[in-house]
């Protein structure tokens, strides 16, 4: 049945944009870091699980900040904790000034933690703030739409990594076999290079955040809608009883740390996966570019979808082809494994904004402590990572490259988020 409310009013127009800008700019955060896991890994001269860490750090930010953030947003107002995310998202940015200089991996790991508190705010405000400006009925169609400009931030940032970054690392450089030239450099030789690695990767960061610091100017001038009848107290006990209690939410939340896990695995590790057919990180890096051209294309074509089929069945399916698409990627060698890497991202592409939306409906005042632990599930991304890292580490896996093999983790996400949506249409539909 054709839905007739607006997804987002005239004049709600403004506020949204400004607010939908938040998700670029988190997005761009995430995909610049993914591949830094590569990049940390040659010039620190560490293995595959311990450059995981850069994930364990980044995503575990937000399994800290999460419930603090919606406790703050609460107490106070959406657009407060948006201005408190932003603060941090660019202090954490800024950090890399001084990791660069003092050239120390554990330096670079507590700076993005800090960054991800800051991230942890805007996604935990952001996303129920959209979902509130307007009809519940357009709850889920308008948050897509929000979170379709989250991957063009995201590929802009996957632009600066292998343009700007990657492809000025001189740690990367290599023979006419193809062979890594910084390992066989002398101890002095890898200090200069390292120091230039470290200072490109320093960079990008630094502007981003002045970048952030310009918005946070931008919304604080700003003339933002405050929540209608909002209750301010904080009932925190109550609202974590009800929500537990809540199947549909209890679930979603277990399925959206699966669906962050295999998102930030198969957009991490697909340069491992290009390397290992002979690739550099730069060009591995355009495959990464492509998977999140075809996520973003796929982004706009499910939004379009859902006005015309139930969002939950869209769900369903998607997690099937995801099931799919990587059994391809870890059963079959060469260039088709790899290409079924990048179409795992199309199927990839509603899953994180319906599943939110799923959980989230109809829970009334209960919507932003219920965000927060929506945004602590996306703790799934560091905990699987390091994982998937120490099982690329062992190198072969019977006839099989361990990097093919350790594409069983988001096959098993993938899974878990089929279940969850025939779960949504099957048993607790009308929840």
């Amino acid at each position: 049945m054709k839905n007739k409310e607006k997804v987002v009013s005239k004049e709600l127009l403004l506020p949204f944009i400004m607010i939908t800008c938040l998700f670029a700019l988190w997005g761009f955060a995430n995909d610049i870091t993914n591949p830094m896991v590569a990049a940390f890994k040659t010039v620190m001269e560490i293995s595959n699980a311990k450059a995981s860490m850069i994930q364990f750090a980044f995503y575990g930010g937000y399994g800290t900040m999460a419930i603090p953030a919606a406790l703050f947003v609460k107490r106070y107002s959406y657009k407060k904790g948006v201005l408190l995310g932003l603060i941090l998202y660019a202090i954490g940015a800024l950090l890399f000034y001084p990791a660069a200089q003092y050239e120390m991996f554990g330096f670079f790991l507590g700076s993005l933690y800090i960054l991800t508190f800051g991230l942890a705010f805007l996604e935990t405000t952001a996303n129920p703030y959209i979902l509130s400006m307007g009809d519940e009925s357009t709850a889920t169609r308008r948050l897509n739409l929000a979170q379709s400009f989250n991957p063009l931030g995201s590929i802009f940032g996957m632009f600066i990594a292998s343009k700007v970054i990657l492809a000025s690392l001189k740690s990367d450089a290599r023979d006419a076999a193809g062979n890594l030239l910084f390992d066989s450099m002398s101890v002095a030789e890898k200090a200069v290079v390292r120091t230039h690695d470290l200072t490109v990767i320093r960079n990008p960061y630094v502007m981003l955040g002045f970048v952030v610091l310009v918005m946070f100017v931008i919304i604080l001038v700003s003339k933002m809608p405050e929540r209608q009848n909002a209750d301010h107290t904080v009932h925190a006990k109550d609202s974590f009883r009800r929500l537990f209690k809540n199947r549909k939410y209890r679930e979603g939340v277990i399925a959206q740390v699966f669906y962050v896990a295999a998102q930030i695995m198969c957009w991490t590790f697909i340069i491992q996966y290009a390397e290992n057919l002979g690739y550099d990180k730069a060009t591995a890096q355009n495959y990464n570019i492509a998977a999140m051209a075809l996520f973003i294309i796929s982004r706009f074509i499910s939004t379009a979808m859902m006005k015309y089929v139930n969002a939950r069945k869209l769900l369903t399916i998607f997690a099937m082809a995801g099931m799919i698409s990587t059994t391809g990627v870890i059963l079959i060698e060469g260039e088709i494994g790899l290409y079924c890497l990048v179409a795992t991202s199309g199927f990839m592409s509603l899953m994180f904004p319906t599943i939110y939306g799923i959980a989230l409906h109809g829970l009334g005042d209960d919507a932003t402590i219920g965000a927060a632990g929506l945004v602590m599930a996306i703790v799934g991304g560091a905990l699987m990572p390091p994982l998937q890292g120490a099982i690329i580490d062992i190198g072969q896996v019977g006839w099989l490259p361990a990097v093919n093999v350790s594409f069983i983790l988001p096959f098993i996400c993938f899974v878990v988020i089929a279940i969850y949506g025939y779960r949504t249409l099957n048993v607790f539909s009308e929840d």
